[in-house]
């Protein structure tokens, strides 16, 4: 099972966040989904493959706030903000046939760590694979990268006609560990189509960033412990000074006599 089910959507609720971010009844639901899904399609079709992780949108009324997550936050700015003038407004008239009401307001925050980003991972490799370079070498060249940030494990998965074969194949590499069932572990997904001449090549892959564990609470009686502690410490610390003490004390034992025997 673990194979199947999406690493994401696994550990929503437990370690990671929504995407979304609003509520609707039954009525506002569906249109509300399918308006959040044309929008990520179009940013991901106007910024090209290998610039955006993902795209958070919350809702608050008639206020729709769009947060792109990038690489190159340069490359959507534009020069002086044209860029993303030009996006907020498409984005404005997409959203407005439905609700006149809607204002659009577009966020853009760089990611630090694009070699730890599976989907940035993902989306290069199958730029590289569209350029004709070898899938085993651009394999390689990503789990280096992500080893080489100090990511915990890597695995990457192509499918499809690899080098132009005639059938078509499945191939992937693992460095490091993925533990894909244990919900703690914090693994990034992340999966981009590479369109070919010869076809499509789908590449997935998976990165183990580490743990993350729950804020420790402390009880109570917890806290009041190491009151209780501190005289106990203070009589240990008096014990070796109490009997160094009495060492100290008793007479020195009496040396025998010159010429005498024991």
């Amino acid at each position: 099972m673990g194979q199947k089910i999406h690493p994401v959507g696994f550990r929503v609720g437990v370690i990671r966040g929504f995407d979304s971010h609003w509520f609707y009844g039954k009525k506002g639901y569906g249109p509300a989904l399918v308006l959040d899904d044309k929008i990520r399609r179009y940013i991901k079709h106007r910024t090209g493959l290998g610039n955006v992780s993902r795209v958070e949108i919350e809702r608050a009324a008639n206020r729709i706030k769009v947060t792109i997550f990038t690489a190159r936050p340069g490359a959507i700015i534009g020069r002086g903000g044209k860029g993303i003038d030009e996006l907020t407004d498409t984005l404005n008239r997409m959203v407005r046939r439905d609700d006149p009401t809607s204002v659009v307001q577009v966020n853009v925050t760089e990611v630090r760590q694009p070699e730890l980003d599976a989907q940035l991972v993902a989306e290069n490799i199958a730029i590289q694979l569209e350029k004709r370079i070898s899938h085993r070498r651009a394999m390689r060249q990503a789990m280096t990268r992500v080893m080489r940030m100090n990511g915990r494990g890597i695995k990457v998965q192509v499918a499809g006609r690899l080098g132009g074969s005639e059938i078509a194949r499945r191939e992937g590499d693992k460095v490091g560990k993925i533990p894909l069932h244990t919900i703690r572990a914090d693994i990034d997904y992340g999966m981009a189509t590479a369109h070919t001449v010869y076809g499509s090549v789908g590449i997935k892959v998976w990165i183990y960033k580490g743990e993350v564990l729950p804020d420790r609470r402390m009880r109570v009686d917890e806290v009041d412990r190491p009151q209780q502690r501190r005289p106990r410490r203070e009589q240990r610390e008096e014990e070796p000074v109490a009997a160094f003490a009495a060492t100290q004390s008793e007479p020195a034992p009496a040396e025998p006599a010159e010429g005498g025997q024991a």
